[in-house]
């Protein structure tokens, strides 16, 4: 097998190469769906990626070893003004592992932001959104908390959420221990973790807690009961097609759940009152593009203070690709100017 160091820095090589050039050797031609013309950079790995086994095709075991190996050839290096600590707290079920970003220049007055990563609720650790969570928190200029939660189908739903909830209310019970202001957190998450992430703001206005300081809400995953044209144009899509998110639900609900359970699906709530603002992020090229972007416009309605944007050429999971592909990287940091703003209260 060859050393993942070579691996990363061959396609690091290949995908610095020009744009014609990648084009032609992706199979030629501009990909242009749903009125989107995807990155050449993504268009270069999804043809690579067609001539791999397919994520569906594999057991979760093997699913998180393909996706740790990969995600280690496209992640980015941790942000130096940023360290690391990795703890522990006990969980509805056992221990749930963190890790903790403090930036050199952190804001005392920004509160901590609990996060979780993607993976439909199947694979997944803390190191899949760590050089995210490190810009976060040097870009925020806040503390990061990142979640560890069980994943599925060992433990499948509400196991994931129940851990990401604990870790919030642990966080947000121990953010000065973080230097942030005592007794308030904000929630945050990409795809399944953004899933976990609305619906914590809804769970915590149904036990008649105070609303998290900010809702980050990546690609995220907010309808898994309803069709959207975005099922149908971006069903072949990379990194995350339709046949995926299909294996994932497979194995994160349980045979008695229902899809609309507002606890799966939080679009599904006939009443989006009172939650904290947000920032919502897509990606163009992603079957969930049109769901986040409704959740979005239902939260405005609703009467909360939104920012969202669209990353047309981007793909679904672009937070895990800042060392392969430069507008990812772009992207993420522009998403923590949002977080610090909406830290500070300054959306509208």
């Amino acid at each position: 097998m060859a050393d993942p160091a070579v691996q990363k820095f061959v396609l690091k090589g290949l995908l610095s190469l020009p744009t014609p050039l990648l084009r032609v050797l992706s199979g030629g031609g501009v990909v242009y769906q749903g009125g989107r013309t995807l990155d050449p950079r993504f268009q270069f790995m999804a043809a690579g990626a067609k001539r791999m086994p397919a994520l569906a095709g594999m057991t979760p075991d093997e699913a998180r070893a393909a996706s740790a190996q990969g995600l280690a050839m496209t992640a980015g290096k941790l942000e130096p003004e940023v360290r690391t600590e990795n703890l522990s707290i006990d969980g509805p079920r056992g221990p749930i592992r963190l890790r903790a970003y403090r930036p050199a220049e952190q804001n005392s007055a920004a509160p901590l932001l609990v996060y979780a990563h993607f993976g439909g609720g199947v694979i997944g650790d803390l190191e899949t959104c760590d050089a995210f969570c490190s810009i976060l928190a040097k870009d925020a200029r806040c503390a990061v908390l990142s979640v560890d939660y069980r994943l599925a189908p060992e433990h499948r739903f509400p196991a994931g959420l129940e851990d990401v909830l604990a870790a919030y209310r642990w966080g947000r019970d121990n953010a000065a221990r973080f230097g942030a202001p005592a007794g308030t957190a904000a929630i945050g998450g990409d795809s399944m973790g953004g899933n976990f992430a609305a619906v914590i703001a809804q769970e915590l206005r149904r036990a008649g807690e105070a609303q998290p300081a900010l809702q980050l809400l990546i690609y995220p995953a907010v309808d898994v009961a309803s069709e959207t044209q975005s099922m149908t144009t971006y069903a072949d899509a990379y990194p995350l097609s339709r046949a995926t998110m299909d294996w994932f639900m497979g194995h994160y609900m349980p045979t008695d759940a229902s899809p609309t359970d507002v606890r799966l699906s939080p679009i599904k709530e006939t009443d989006l009152s009172g939650l904290a603002p947000a920032v919502v992020v897509t990606a163009g090229f992603d079957p969930l593009v049109d769901q986040g972007e409704a959740y979005a416009k239902r939260l405005r309605d609703a009467g909360a203070p939104v920012a969202y944007r669209c990353y047309d050429s981007l793909a679904h999971g672009f937070t895990a690709f800042t060392g392969a592909v430069p507008c990812a990287d772009v992207a993420c940091r522009e998403i923590a100017g949002l977080v610090r703003e909406g830290l500070a209260g300054r959306l509208r």
